[in-house]
C-alpha cells in the first residue's frame, strides 16, 4: 500500500520561543546585524561546544571562508580534503585561490581515509622553510580540513597525532556535527578555529547561518572584524583591511537562540530515530549502516543507509511521498574540481556514493513516520 502522506527528508522544527524572539526583533526594530540576540546565539552554540568565542557568520561556507582565512591559507596552497563531503568545504577552499587536495573516504567510517593520509604525508610532502611542501609540483600546502560528515567523526587522537608532525593548520568543518563528541570533546574544538551550519536541513536551523569557534581571543576578534567588513571605525565608514558582509542578522539569530534552546531534545529525537532504524533494518537486505568508533558519540544528524539496490530504493521511496537522497557527489565528479589531486587506492568514496541512501530523519518525525518509511524500505527490496 503506497504512503499518502509526504514525509520530509530533514527539516526545521520551529517548537519553543522562536515566534517570540522574533516578534522582539520585529516590534523594536532589530532586524539587522546589530542586535543581541546575535551575541546571545553566538554565546549559547560556543558554550554548548565548550569554546570561549563564537562568531556568527551568514552561513557556514562564509565561516568556513573566514577560518581558512584566518589559519593562513594563500593563494595558489593546497588543502588537504575528504573527496567525499558536500561541496561547500571545497568551494571555501576555492574562494582563496587556493585547491583541494583530495583524500579518499574510509570505506567503513565514510570519514578521510587516515592510512592513505598518513602515508601521502610521509611519502609525497617535504618540509621547507616552515612551510608543508607537497614534492611534485613544489606547491604549499597551507592547511588541512577534516569533515565530521553526517555528523560522525574518526579516530581524532590519531589524526592530531598524525597533522602535528607538520606545519599544517586545521580547520574542522563540523558544520554537521553539532552535537557530536569524542571521548567526551565536543566537534569543533579539536582545532584553532572549526565551523558549524545552521542551514534548513541541520539539526538546528536559522534558514541560513553559521558560527565559528574558537579559544583564540585574538582570532576571534579578526573573525568579527573580517566578517563585518572590517570597519574600523564606530563613527566614520573607515574599513582597514579586506572585509566581507557576512554578518548574521538579528532576526535568523533570535531564531537560533530558540533553536539552540530545544537542541538537547532535538540531539535526543535524532538518537531515538537512528535506534529505531537500526533495530528494523538491520539485516534486512543487504542495508548496512555507517560505522562509528566506541570513542565517537553522534548527534545522528542525517541517517544513512547502504545498500546495493540504491537506485531501486531511491525510486519505491520517492514514489511513494518518501524524501530520500544519494550521497553528495565526490568532488572529484564535479566539473571544478574533476582535476584536482586525489589521493586514492580503491575509489571508496565512489562506491559510497553509488550505495548510499539518506533517509527521512527531521527531529520533528513521528514514531507513525518512521514506521512508513522501514516498511516501504522493506518492500521496495526486503
Amino acid at each position: 500500500m503506497s504512503n499518502e502522506k509526504f514525509i520530509p527528508l530533514s527539516v526545521p522544527n520551529i517548537a519553543g520561543n522562536e515566534w517570540k524572539y522574533v516578534k522582539e526583533c520585529l516590534d523594536t526594530g532589530w532586524i539587522s546585524s546589530v542586535g543581541t540576540y546575535v551575541t546571545r546565539f553566538e554565546e549559547m552554540v560556543a558554550s554548548f561546544v565548550g569554546a570561549r568565542y563564537g562568531i556568527a557568520a551568514v552561513n557556514g561556507t562564509a565561516a568556513l571562508h573566514i577560518a581558512l582565512l584566518l589559519s593562513g591559507v594563500k593563494q595558489n596552497d593546497y588543502v588537504i580534503l575528504s573527496n567525499l563531503t558536500f561541496v561547500a568545504s571545497a568551494n571555501s577552499i576555492k574562494y582563496l585561490g587556493a585547491e583541494p587536495l583530495l583524500i579518499d573516504a574510509d570505506p567503513d567510517l565514510w570519514q578521510m581515509d587516515l592510512d592513505l593520509l598518513e602515508e601521502f604525508l610521509e611519502n609525497e610532502t617535504d618540509e621547507r622553510n616552515g612551510s608543508l611542501i607537497y614534492i611534485k609540483d613544489g606547491r604549499r600546502i597551507g592547511a588541512i580540513m577534516p569533515v565530521h560528515i553526517l555528523g560522525n567523526m574518526f579516530d581524532m587522537d590519531r589524526f592530531l597525532s598524525i597533522v602535528k608532525k607538520y606545519p599544517l593548520p586545521v580547520v574542522e568543518d563540523s558544520t554537521e556535527a553539532l552535537g557530536t563528541t569524542y571521548k567526551g570533546k565536543s566537534a569543533g574544538t579539536f582545532s584553532p578555529l572549526a565551523c558549524f551550519s545552521f542551514n534548513g536541513n541541520k539539526i538546528i536551523s536559522t534558514g541560513g547561518g553559521g558560527v565559528i569557534v574558537t579559544d583564540d581571543e585574538a582570532l576571534a576578534k579578526h573573525a568579527k572584524h573580517l566578517t563585518t567588513t572590517a570597519k574600523a571605525s564606530p563613527d566614520e565608514y573607515y574599513h582597514d583591511e579586506i572585509g566581507y558582509n557576512y554578518r548574521l542578522v538579528n532576526v535568523l539569530a533570535a531564531i537560533g537562540v530558540g533553536q539552540m534552546e530545544l537542541l538537547p531534545s532535538f540531539i535526543k529525537r535524532k538518537k531515538e530515530c537512528v535506534s529505531f532504524y537500526k533495530n528494523e533494518l538491520k539485516g534486512v537486505a543487504d542495508i548496512r549502516f555507517q560505522q562509528e568508533l566506541k570513542e565517537v558519540d553522534t548527534n545522528g544528524w542525517l541517517f544513512t543507509i547502504q545498500t546495493d539496490k540504491q537506485h531501486q530504493l531511491l525510486a519505491h521511496l520517492n514514489v511513494n511521498k518518501i524524501l530520500s537522497r544519494r550521497f553528495w557527489m565526490p568532488m572529484n565528479k564535479l566539473p571544478m574540481y574533476k582535476d584536482c589531486l586525489y589521493v586514492q587506492q580503491r575509489n571508496n568514496a565512489d562506491y559510497i556514493y553509488n550505495t548510499c541512501l539518506s533517509i527521512p530523519s527531521s527531529t520533528s518525525i513521528t514514531d507513525e513516520e518512521l514506521g512508513i518509511v522501514v516498511n516501504e524500505i522493506k518492500a521496495a527490496i526486503g
